[in-house]
């Protein structure tokens, strides 16, 4: 099969290589995929679990990319609750190799049925953003219904999910970017926007929960602006501030497939919009990768036609 590997950390992108591996097995528990579309994060180059195993083994060549959508080809011993054809996305295990290829072996219970109205694309652009969005707010937040949010990053492909599920939920929602991104929060259901590089973020008040996506100085400031029993929820590491009065949560994203089937409904039915904004085919990823121009949204790597 074709796949995309990461040998070099110090070369980042600019280190992958398009080259052939065997297709995949099935262990025990596990099904093998055959990938249509794929989800890849910039960020992935830096975790330790991209060049290492659980033991702290080297694992490369290893095979970037964890989001997925695509057809279940073979099931491991013991697997159950998918079948051979089913399509069906998710989120492959981060010390396992992952899906920027034709085939993927990972994990049933990290897989969700995808619904035959939503595309590919569509499938593989979700798991980690809206995972992330809503276990962030819904599992780590205990986000309520006239609570004041102020989302981080809210044009960008977490930060656009938070700010549709907040709203869904009942929240007024505050989005932050760049001065480019003003329209494109207030699209995805944002209240009011504040322009980090033009406003000042301490007039927005006091607010309910911050969802950081950017860390260093904005959490820091954030944090100040979080009133009594409200919640700092961030992606990017163990938070460098807390708020005087309430809690500080930093998290990392796991697959569930119940959590998966509430957000795919939800795009089915036009409550959510995925935020894609780049899609590429498998021999053009790279190229995508380096790419020097901001893209915002995610990028979505279309490995079939």
């Amino acid at each position: 099969m074709k796949a995309i590997v990461v040998t070099d950390q110090a070369a980042g992108t600019a280190g992958m290589k398009l080259v052939d591996r065997p297709e995949p097995q099935a262990a025990i528990n596990d099904v093998v995929v055959q990938i249509y579309a794929a989800g890849f994060v910039n960020t992935e180059l830096e975790w330790p679990s991209t060049w290492a195993d659980r033991r702290d083994r080297d694992r490369t060549p290893s095979i970037p990319g964890h989001e997925l959508a695509g057809v279940v080809t073979a099931l491991g011993y013991g697997t159950t609750g998918l079948s051979i054809g089913q399509r069906v996305f998710g989120l492959a295990d981060w010390h396992r190799d992952g899906t920027l290829a034709e085939y993927v072996a990972m994990e049933a219970r990290n897989l969700a049925p995808l619904p035959g109205d939503v595309d590919f694309t569509v499938g593989a652009s979700l798991p980690i953003s809206g995972l992330t969005a809503w276990q962030g707010l819904f599992l780590h937040s205990r986000l309520q219904a006239g609570q004041n949010v102020l989302v981080h990053g809210a044009a960008g492909a977490v930060g656009s999910m938070v700010t549709q599920l907040a709203r869904e939920a009942g929240a007024f929602v505050i989005g932050t970017g760049r001065t480019a991104d003003h329209q494109k929060a207030l699209d995805f259901g944002a209240n009011e926007f504040v322009d980090l590089k033009n406003d000042v973020l301490e007039d927005v008040g006091a607010v309910d929960l911050v969802f950081d996506v950017i860390g260093g100085d904005i959490q820091k400031r954030s944090a100040s602006l979080i009133r009594a029993g409200g919640t700092l929820v961030t992606v990017v590491g163990p938070a460098e501030a807390r708020p005087a009065d309430g809690l500080a949560v930093d998290f990392v994203v796991e697959a569930d497939r119940a959590q998966l089937g509430e957000i795919v409904q939800r795009v089915r039915d036009g409550r959510l919009r995925t935020n894609i904004g780049k899609v590429s085919a498998l021999d053009e990823a790279i190229a995508t990768f380096n790419a020097t121009e901001r893209r915002a949204g995610k990028t979505v790597i279309r490995v079939r036609p």
